[in-house]
C-alpha cells in the first residue's frame, strides 16, 4: 500500500443522553474527506477507544467504512489485539491497522519486534506501528524502526516521540523503501515533513482541515514558502489544542462551532476548562477563510 498524505483520527461524539452520535460522526467524517483529508482513522486515542463498548466500537467502523466507500478513501483502525485484527477483515475500506506498541510492560525492542511479527501473520491487513514511548514508556531506536519495516505486513509508522529526535532525523535520512512515515506529533509536523515525512495522522486537523492538507501537500510538492508560512500558522493552534488531555479541547471547540452535539468525553477524562477552550478558539478563528 502507499502511505501517504493526510489522515485524520476521529472524535467520537456523544449525545447529551451520553449514547454515542452517530449522525454527527458521520457528517464529521464526511466534512473531513470534503475538506482535503485523505483518509480516516477510526476507534485510536482521540476516538477514546478505551472508554467505548464493543458494541459502540463496532457501530463507530461501520459508519466510518460506509463513509469512507461511498468516498473512495482509505480507512485505518485502531487495533493492537489478535481479536481486533481478524474482525477488521471484514471491511474491505480498512487499508490498515494502527497497532500501539505494547504500553506499559516495556518488553524491550526485541520483545516488541517479536509481537509485531506475531499480529502480522494473523492481521487481514497491515500494521501502523503507532510509536508514542512518553505513553508506552518503550523507545525504539531508528534501528529497530528499520527492522520491524522489515516484517511482512507492516506497512507503515506513527511516529510520536514527543520530539524532532535524533531517531527520527536517522530513519527519515534514509528511510525504509516502501515503508510509509507518518508524523503523530501535530506541534512538530512541519519539520517533520520538511525532513521527509510522507504525511501526518493529525487530531488537529479535525478544526483546520484544510490547512493541514495544504501543509502536507505543500511540503510534498516542495513548495517551502507556503508549507513554512502554514506551519507557523498551524503549531500554535495544535499546542492549544492539546494543552489539556487529547481530545477534551478538540471536542469542545468543535461543539463550539456546531459540529457535534455535545463536548462530552467519558472518563477518566474530564471537561476542558473553558479558558483553555477559549484559547484554542481564539488561535483558530485566524486560519477561517
Amino acid at each position: 500500500m502507499t502511505l501517504n498524505g493526510l489522515y485524520v483520527p476521529l472524535i467520537t461524539p456523544f449525545e447529551t443522553s451520553g449514547e454515542v452520535a452517530l449522525g454527527a460522526l458521520e457528517l464529521l467524517a464526511r466534512r473531513l474527506l470534503d475538506d482535503g483529508a485523505t483518509g480516516l482513522v477510526a476507534l485510536g486515542t482521540t476516538g477514546e477507544s478505551g472508554a467505548l463498548t464493543d458494541a459502540e466500537k463496532r457501530a463507530v467502523v461501520e459508519v466510518t467504512a460506509r463513509v469512507c466507500r461511498e468516498r473512495s478513501a482509505p480507512l485505518m483502525v485502531g487495533a493492537a489485539t489478535a481479536e481486533a485484527l481478524r474482525r477488521l477483515g471484514d471491511h474491505p475500506e480498512v487499508v490498515a491497522a494502527l497497532t500501539v506498541v505494547p504500553p506499559f510492560v516495556r518488553p524491550g525492542e526485541e520483545g516488541v519486534l517479536a509481537h509485531f511479527a506475531h499480529l502480522a501473520e494473523l492481521s487481514p491487513v497491515p500494521l501502523i506501528v503507532y510509536d508514542v514511548p512518553r505513553r508506552t514508556g518503550q523507545h525504539l531506536s531508528a534501528g529497530t524502526l528499520r527492522r520491524l519495516a522489515a516484517i511482512p505486513g507492516v506497512a507503515g509508522l506513527k511516529s510520536s516521540p514527543g520530539a524532532i529526535t535524533d531517531d527520527s532525523i536517522e530513519l527519515l535520512a534514509d528511510p525504509p523503501p516502501g515503508f510509509g512515515i507518518l508524523g503523530g506529533d501535530d506541534p512538530h509536523i512541519s519539520p517533520l515533513l520538511a525532513l521527509g515525512a510522507h504525511g501526518g495522522i493529525l487530531a488537529s486537523a479535525l478544526v483546520a482541515t484544510a490547512d493541514f492538507a495544504r501543509l502536507v501537500t505543500a511540503w510534498r510538492a516542495g513548495d517551502v514558502s507556503e508549507a513554512r508560512a502554514l506551519g507557523h500558522r498551524l503549531a500554535p493552534l495544535s499546542l492549544r489544542l492539546f494543552a489539556e488531555p487529547n481530545p477534551t479541547v478538540i471536542k469542545a471547540v468543535l461543539h463550539a462551532r456546531g459540529d457535534i452535539p455535545t463536548p462530552a468525553v467519558r472518563l477518566p477524562l474530564l471537561a476542558a476548562s473553558p479558558d483553555t477552550v477559549a484559547a484554542a478558539l481564539a488561535s483558530w478563528q485566524p486560519l477561517r477563510p
